[in-house]
């Protein structure tokens, strides 16, 4: 006799399709441990039955579930959860950006056994072209749809990730007299980039919706009076690290002054999977003026090393020369990977599931940290918590004599004299309840009044 499924059927709360809500509901079971290792999953039928869905609508679930490596069939007995793997350690890291892991070893042997009896040693040995397989490259046109932006692929740009494409975005828009204006706060990365390629770098105001036209229209004028070219550096979905993200009439905004004082736009939209369904990219509004930045790293997993550029026309032939010089071409093995899971609809059933998990855990820490504490979240995996100076400075050493890592908040400073500092917590990396022992331990620190952050929302 077989034993019955501990799990209680249902669907998870949404707009998507049924058999997506479905793979949603059991994937967050299963990443929480509510569905342990081992344990059977209702049958076909019942499950139907049970939810007033379709047989074949089980059937894609459950076959989504097993591409990922979530779950395995076992001929005779029925379909059983095969786990995420776990992992601990003696600090608590919610210093580094990464998103809550919604992998399974599973997934990635499955994906490179089928790369094993794909590729051969030939193509492995060959050179592609720097700019990436045309197929591929069309495949993260498709990808980045959503976002309102219609991609010809061969403006499309493979990069060796999102870091990457920036810098090569930054190397054919940015000379020596160019005025580098983006948000006070900003990408880190971007920062230590404008830095190392000596540029004069400006920090603009930024509110709940992120830069402020206001600041921008003033800043462009400026440049333009002392003859300095100006680019503008954006993330306008769920911005590192405050997380704001921009309404549409803001971002047509942007475009319009942008478009007025013929400034170019580089667009970091790295978390655009991430963001809520009909969010327009500003790649969208100024195709002609922006370089779009995107990736998959974020939104599946660090180890996939792919970014993408989308360039306009003139600049082509400068961002293929600058690519071709600095990373030939991107990893083949990448390529095939994202291939596989691109096709098959495993990245946008991860990209959901991982959605899911950060809003559970950006909840977590509304519950677990101090009553009236000022958080910012978005859709994404990490939280800013808005502070005076000095306490943001203090708070990463106290939270460090605890055994929690959290990043000095001077790397987001563009702008020295920011008016608005603060910490970021990312918290998407380790696990769920090694989480919960990070935010007790910061609850306790806030607590004290020695770093409690103000009480007060982003100005």
């Amino acid at each position: 006799m077989l034993l019955a499924s501990p799990w209680q059927p249902r669907l998870a709360e949404g707009r998507g399709s049924a058999s997506e809500r479905l793979v949603e509901a059991l994937a967050r079971d299963i990443a929480d441990g509510s569905l342990p290792s081992g344990a059977r999953l209702p049958a076909h039928r019942p499950l139907a039955w049970q939810l007033d869905i379709g047989i074949g609508t089980v059937t894609k679930a459950y076959a989504q579930l097993e591409r990922r490596g979530l779950v395995r069939s076992v001929r005779g007995r029925g379909m059983f959860v095969a786990g995420l793997p776990r992992a601990a350690g003696r600090t608590i890291d919610l210093s580094v950006n990464v998103p809550p892991q919604q992998l399974s070893d599973r997934l990635l042997a499955a994906s490179l056994s089928d790369l094993a009896r794909r590729l051969d040693a030939d193509s492995f040995g060959a050179y592609a072209a720097p700019a990436g397989r045309l197929d591929h490259r069309a495949l993260l046109a498709r990808w980045l749809a959503p976002t309102g932006i219609a991609a010809a692929p061969e403006r499309l740009l493979i990069c060796h990730g999102a870091q990457h494409a920036l810098a090569i975005a930054f190397a054919i828009t940015c000379g020596p007299d160019t005025e580098l204006l983006t948000e006070a706060l900003s990408y880190p990365g971007a920062i230590a980039l404008a830095r190392r390629r000596g540029l004069r770098l400006t920090g603009l105001a930024i509110d709940e919706q992120g830069l402020v036209p206001q600041a921008l229209d003033k800043a462009l004028h400026e440049a333009k009076t002392a003859g300095r070219r100006a680019v503008l550096y954006i993330t306008p979905t769920l911005h590192n690290p405050t997380t704001a993200t921009m309404g549409e009439a803001r971002r047509q905004d942007i475009a319009r002054l942008c478009r007025a004082h013929d400034a170019v736009i580089i667009e970091d939209d790295i978390h655009a999977a991430l963001a809520k369904p009909g969010t327009i990219a500003i790649a969208a509004l100024a195709p002609e003026r922006t370089l779009h930045v995107s990736g998959l790293s974020k939104v599946l997993s660090p180890g996939l090393r792919i970014g993408s550029l989308l360039v306009p026309e003139p600049w082509l032939a400068h961002a293929l020369a600058e690519l071709a010089a600095t990373c030939t071409m991107a990893s083949l093995l990448s390529c095939l990977i994202m291939e596989r899971w691109l096709s098959e609809d495993t990245a946008a059933s991860v990209a959901r599931s991982i959605r899911d998990e950060a809003s559970r855990r950006v909840a977590l820490a509304r519950e677990l940290l101090p009553p009236g504490t000022a958080l910012n979240s978005g859709n994404g995996f990490h939280v800013w918590l808005p502070m005076a100076p000095e306490r943001a400075t203090a708070l990463p050493a106290r939270a460090a004599a605890s055994g929690i890592l959290l990043p000095a908040p001077e790397i987001f400073l563009a702008d020295a004299h920011a008016p608005s500092w603060g910490v970021r917590l990312s918290l998407g990396g380790p696990k769920l309840d090694r989480l919960q022992d990070a935010l007790a331990g910061l609850r306790t620190l806030l607590l004290d009044g020695g770093s409690g952050p103000q009480s007060r929302a982003m100005p």
